[in-house]
């Protein structure tokens, strides 16, 4: 009876040993396929997942088919939607105030230079003018000519007995040497009254250049600040350096025009203020008030 009862209790030892061992073969395997999974194995946490669900006659664990997942169907995309944002604005452009004191400053450059095309905001910093040295051609060569004619008319009679020429023609030429003389004082005139009408201004928004070429023939040229790249002066010479006047030039950005004004008086201090001006401008800072030059 004893035999039969140790039998049994080794067969049940050797059942619990049996467990025992392939549970730690599981365990490894499964720490294995942690660290790296093989194509196609189950997921770590299928493995861990799974337990024996019974056990053969030698001890041997028994565990379930792994359920294999279905994947999910693709989700359909769905055509691209644009948006449209509908943003309203007023028919009529909005006013933008201006100050009392803007109006002032736009009023008097108006009455004082009524040809110029100015904007409600705008008014005039500088207003240059040329230098008197591009005078001196016309008053020089009128005032010559002039000279010549008296000098013939006052000496007619000598030249008559020189050149054989009748005394009865001199009230002919006294007339034609009065209205010749009369004739250059009125083109030196125009002449100056030309070279004058070439101004050049500078207003807090651009920069408007005047240029006369002749009496009937005028041009006006307007460059806003914001398309100022350069502005730069020269001086050529002695004559320029002691009488101190020269060239102001300007070239704008994209179309790289180049705008240039001659015989100015003082050119550096001017080209100092446009900048100073520029600067403000395309910064946002308010051009402080300068006084007005007609140098």
């Amino acid at each position: 009876m004893v035999v039969p009862l140790l039998k049994k209790w080794e067969h049940r030892v050797r059942s619990i040993m049996s467990e025992r061992i392939h549970e730690d073969i599981r365990n490894k395997r499964i720490e294995a396929a942690q660290e790296v999974p093989l194509p196609g194995s189950p997921a770590p946490e299928e493995v861990q997942a799974q337990k024996p669900v019974a056990y053969d006659a030698d001890g041997r664990p028994l565990y379930a088919a792994p359920v294999e997942a279905v994947p999910a169907a693709p989700a359909e995309e769905l055509p691209a939607q644009h948006q449209v944002v509908h943003v309203s604005r007023a028919t009529e452009p909005v006013a933008v105030p201006i100050s009392d004191e803007t109006r002032k400053k736009h009023e008097a450059a108006k009455r004082a230079y009524p040809s110029l095309n100015l904007s409600e905001h705008e008014y005039i910093i500088r207003a240059v003018r040329r230098h008197p040295v591009g005078m001196l051609g016309p008053l020089l060569a009128t005032g010559l000519s002039i000279t010549l004619m008296f000098i013939l008319i006052m000496n007619y009679p000598y030249f008559s007995d020189v050149l054989g020429l009748p005394m009865s023609s001199y009230g002919l030429v006294l007339l034609m040497g009065v209205l010749l003389s009369v004739l250059f004082l009125i083109g030196g005139y125009l002449a100056i009254w030309v070279y004058l009408n070439n101004r050049f201004f500078l207003t807090n928004e651009s920069v408007i250049q005047e240029l006369q070429t002749s009496v009937f023939s005028r041009k006006e040229q307007t460059v806003s600040l914001m398309n100022i790249e350069d502005a730069s002066f020269s001086q050529k010479g002695v004559f320029q350096t002691m009488l101190n006047y020269g060239s102001i030039r300007l070239s704008t950005e994209g179309d790289e025009t180049t705008y240039r004004f001659d015989f100015v008086a003082n050119p550096k201090e001017h080209i100092a203020v446009l900048n100073n001006a520029v600067e403000c401008f395309k910064n946002g800072r308010p051009i402080e008030d300068i006084s007005n030059s007609d140098n």
